[in-house]
């Protein structure tokens, strides 16, 4: 097997695919939550995956699957009329992955001192034109800040298993007594990505609102996510299959709700045989007046496979703990 070639500097000089990007637009009226005051996560979900996905092209030149998306921390509400900026940057490559880090700032128009809303990781793998994986160009770090970001991708790759281990091993049946919120519908030929397949940032979308409805009917309309992670992408949606997104409230702290959600798809000519596509965990809290978290009412658990969930819940927590933040506080892509 020959070794993955190298990009040099001499190549993005003369003009070659780089390995970032940088998206800007502005937060438009349809990109709002149901609450009418903030983006909703799942258009930033969106926005992320767009830009992650044109740098991980450019650097593979070929078409890419979204295969992972890890802790994304939604650290400060975006509202509709922001100037939004979206940076996305190779920090790790394997045989046939790239990791992508985005970083998401926002600004009022008339300040333009832009501000951290939300990164994290995402995982993509490169195909060839058949839809099986090819080899990448080796991302090699240029300066002290590559070199940190990529010890810190390459120190996640371990952990990751071990959650999507411990996530894939759950089972969820007819035997709970919690709150959730099924969507089931077609995936219709404008959520498809160049491969024919629903686009990564559409799923991701299709998550978040499960999970929003979820949480607000235990809350109120004010809730919001504050994290997703854990979101593994295991085999595409094809257009025109039956999509079923089943979000269930699985355990509660003081002020969040903690929901599982697990998309499956299948043909519609065998509409009770669907297979599990892609699942995530996100973390969700109601907001008050005063724009901080409320208390929200303990989740009771009855029957064994409440109590497993919530303690399923709970390992998640303990298995991330340990996880050093991506260093980004410094960063600002050119």
């Amino acid at each position: 097997m020959t070794a993955a070639p190298v990009r040099s500097m001499s190549q993005f000089d003369a003009g070659m695919p780089d390995d970032r990007i940088t998206l800007r637009f502005m937060a438009v009226p349809a990109d709002v939550a149901a609450s009418g005051a903030t983006v909703a996560a799942g258009s930033v979900l969106e926005w992320i995956d767009k830009a992650a996905y044109a740098c991980a092209v450019g650097w593979s030149a070929s078409d890419t699957v979204t295969a992972y998306v890890g802790n994304v921390h939604f650290t400060r509400p975006i509202k509709p009329g922001n100037l939004v900026e979206v940076h996305a940057r190779i920090i790790h490559t394997g045989r046939t992955s790239m990791h992508v880090l985005v970083t998401v700032e926002t600004t009022d128009v008339r300040a333009r001192e832009y501000s951290p809303a939300t990164h994290c990781i995402l995982v993509f793998v490169a195909v060839d034109d058949a839809g099986k994986p090819q080899e990448v160009p080796l991302w090699v770090p240029h300066s002290d800040v590559d070199r940190e970001l990529q010890e810190n991708a390459t120190a996640r790759l371990e952990p990751r298993k071990r959650i999507q281990t411990v996530m894939r091993s759950q089972e969820y049946t007819d035997d709970s007594t919690t709150p959730g919120t099924v969507f089931r519908f077609l995936a219709d030929p404008a959520d498809a990505n160049w491969g024919g397949n629903a686009h990564g940032g559409t799923v991701m979308r299709w998550i978040d609102e499960a999970a929003f409805a979820t949480a607000a009917a235990w809350s109120t309309v004010a809730a919001v996510a504050v994290y997703s992670g854990g979101i593994h992408f295991y085999r595409p949606i094809h257009i025109g299959h039956i999509v079923e997104v089943d979000a269930r409230l699985i355990h509660t702290g003081k002020r969040s709700m903690h929901i599982s959600i697990r998309v499956r798809s299948g043909s519609p000519r065998t509409p009770h045989d669907l297979h599990l596509t892609t699942q995530c965990m996100s973390i969700f809290v109601a907001l008050g007046a005063n724009g901080h978290a409320e208390p929200v009412e303990p989740l009771t658990l009855i029957t064994p496979e409440d109590k497993r969930l919530d303690q399923h819940a709970r390992d998640l927590m303990e298995l991330r703990a340990p996880l050093v933040m991506m260093p980004v506080d410094h960063l600002r892509l050119p």
